[in-house]
């Protein structure tokens, strides 16, 4: 019996999450991925701009499969705008290159440095997802263990959890909004489907 009510327990959250100071670029520097993100992947990350109604922001992910730029955008918002909480709901248009299935998922932040928005831990109330994310391609091992132990804490099968890989070269500053040659639009969504 004890076992199965912390198996149900709700997910904590921080509180007080201000999206001004959240908004901007994130490196993935681990997580239990998603079905659809490539598993080859390096250099993930995630831009995030606020948009100007104040709670919530377009979301640019990205990562780098052989070397080339996979991407695909969506948009983030507070479930509950007037609860400090900071439970978010994150929706893609999908497959990236017809993009007209919307897919809506949970964004929880678990963790936060509210100091300095530093490094963060995002996942889900299923458990299914995590990521630890920082403003940097580098975490510290102190903080990135907190964090793991954190999920941990928290229900989440840390065995499952899957460091990314960072080359230094990849994934340069300008590649926002540049639909460059190198670019695979909704060819790795497509291979998700077949789980590579």
């Amino acid at each position: 019996m004890g076992s199965e009510a912390a198996a149900v327990k709700e997910l904590s959250v921080v509180n007080g999450v201000d999206l001004e100071r959240y908004q901007g670029r994130w490196y993935e520097i681990a997580s239990v991925p998603s079905k659809s993100q490539p598993k080859s992947g390096t250099n993930s990350r995630a831009t995030y701009t606020l948009k100007a109604d104040k709670s919530s922001v377009e979301v640019l992910n990205e990562t780098w499969v052989n070397g080339k730029r996979s991407f695909i955008r969506g948009s983030a918002w507070k479930v509950d705008p007037s609860s400090p909480d900071a439970k978010l709901k994150v929706r893609f248009l999908v497959p990236p290159f017809l993009p007209v299935i919307p897919v809506t998922g949970d964004y929880w932040v678990m963790a936060l440095d509210l100091q300095d928005y530093q490094w963060a831990l995002v996942g889900q109330p299923s458990r299914k997802c995590l990521w630890v994310l920082s403003r940097t391609p580098e975490l510290s091992d102190d903080v990135y263990k907190e964090l793991v132990e954190q999920a941990k804490n928290e229900g989440y099968d840390v065995s499952k959890i899957h460091r990314t890989t960072h080359v230094e070269g990849i994934g340069g500053e300008d590649t926002d909004d540049k639909n460059t040659p190198s670019d695979r639009v909704g060819l790795w969504w497509l291979k998700s489907l077949v789980g590579k």
